[in-house]
């Protein structure tokens, strides 16, 4: 931990690191460049013509040769395979040849000496391309589902005041950071990833890195107020008869106040040692500072989880001895169900493994169905309330017109004799 505060943390994403490595290589290349300049402008001139001159080519830094010099380099390290060989890095050279007319082409070309690309590889680039576009069209259809549903819910919540008792408010909440991680999912995408000509690696503009903070905070007062349904829980348990409503202002500050905390102490860091990029590197030691709360929530939630799984089947079966077997399973698994979005179980499934471990079934239990999960939050906690519903029917028989049965039907002229 001293060494996060006192040295530069160095963390690059590895899709990024060819692009990295080529700009500080392009960087050294210039300053010999300029250095070989400024030496032979200060020494005496030659009548001889040094044939080709330095050049950087976009992947290599080329020294100066003379004309009819053959000169080699090695493959730039990161545009080799993983499993290259040690033995085949030094091997693999590309030469040019200096002529009159200035260095000729590389001998043999980067593609073919550096990359071992075939049809294949080209398939699957492909592919995965596909598959990430199919994704990212899922996730972006549940995000907005979710936010129209939880939209309508903080309305009929907003509307029916009577409605809004501590558990409500909880649910409320809940409800604002599920909308909050939606709208903060599209201000990224579209930030980040929506000029695809744009250098990912090596754009950092303010724009980008508030759209990273803000997805952050969104994500982590996500999981605070999870983790605070889940506490909400345990205290009925516990504290059978205390009012609850005291103690609205400790989930408050567990909720909000947390994750507010926490992204400051993240943002100011970042800035401080870690100023690179758009702050969306998932391996830096910074983000650990994230990680930690909401791996907290997670496996709190779900020792909850076990222990209110635990009470439920305790009770169900012994309230409910005259009922089948089948039945009283079907309330048990009915029961259980219903407290896995409202504490976001789900999560624990990845949760100690690293991000580059089980890429695709962790981004479509991640991303798709965590897309939904503020949609079927809003379903099971709102539109399927029996509060909410008795309250809608009743606003609907107020705004009905009243039909007076008072009223004196006066004779007709067809009833006059």
């Amino acid at each position: 931990m001293i060494c996060v505060f006192s040295c530069q943390v160095s963390s690059t994403h590895p899709d990024c690191s060819i692009v990295l490595h080529l700009l500080k290589e392009e960087h050294e290349c210039e300053v010999k460049m300029k250095n070989e300049a400024a030496a032979e402008s200060l020494g005496p001139r030659r009548n001889e013509t040094t044939g080709c001159v330095m050049e950087w080519d976009g992947l290599s830094c080329w020294p100066p040769a003379s004309e009819g010099d053959i000169v080699s380099v090695h493959c730039p390290q990161p545009l080799l395979e993983p499993e290259t060989p040690p033995g085949k890095l030094f091997s693999v050279v590309i030469s040019r040849r200096c002529s009159a007319r200035g260095w000729s082409e590389p001998q043999p070309p980067y593609h073919q000496a550096c990359f071992s690309e075939d049809e294949e590889q080209d398939e699957e680039m492909s592919r995965e391309k596909n598959y990430f576009d199919t994704l990212r069209s899922i996730y972006s259809v549940g995000y907005g589902a979710s936010l129209a549903a939880l939209f309508i819910a903080v309305l009929l919540f907003c509307f029916f005041r009577k409605l809004l008792c501590t558990r409500n408010c909880i649910h409320l909440h809940l409800f604002v950071t599920f909308m909050l991680r939606s709208l903060a999912v599209f201000v990224k995408d579209a930030v980040l990833f929506a000029d695809r000509s744009t250098d990912h690696c090596t754009v950092s503009t303010l724009w980008c890195k508030a759209a990273v903070t803000f997805f952050h905070f969104c994500v982590s007062s996500n999981f605070s107020w999870l983790l605070v349904e889940g506490l909400y829980l345990q205290t009925l348990l516990v504290f059978t008869f205390t009012e609850t409503r005291k103690f609205f202002r400790i989930y408050a500050t567990i909720g909000w106040g947390s994750p507010t905390a926490t992204i400051l102490i993240w943002a100011l860091l970042k800035k401080q040692l870690d100023n690179e990029g758009c702050w969306d590197d998932l391996d830096s030691s910074l983000w650990w500072i994230i990680k930690i709360p909401i791996l907290l929530s997670i496996f709190i939630n779900f020792l909850i989880f076990v222990n209110i799984s635990r009470i439920i089947v305790q009770k169900t079966k012994a309230t409910n001895v005259n009922q089948s077997q089948t039945q009283l399973w079907r309330r048990l698994v009915h029961s259980t169900l219903l407290l896995i979005p409202l504490l976001g179980v789900h999560y624990v499934v990845f949760a100690l493994f690293p991000e580059h471990v089980g890429v695709g079934p962790r981004l479509y239990l991640e991303l798709v169905l965590g897309s939904f999960q503020g949609f079927l939050v809003a379903v099971l906690y709102c539109f399927l309330n029996g509060e909410v519903q008795n309250e809608i029917q009743s606003w609907m028989r107020s705004c009905r017109p009243e039909t007076n049965t008072n009223v004196v039907n006066l004779p007709t002229q067809e009833d006059v004799p």
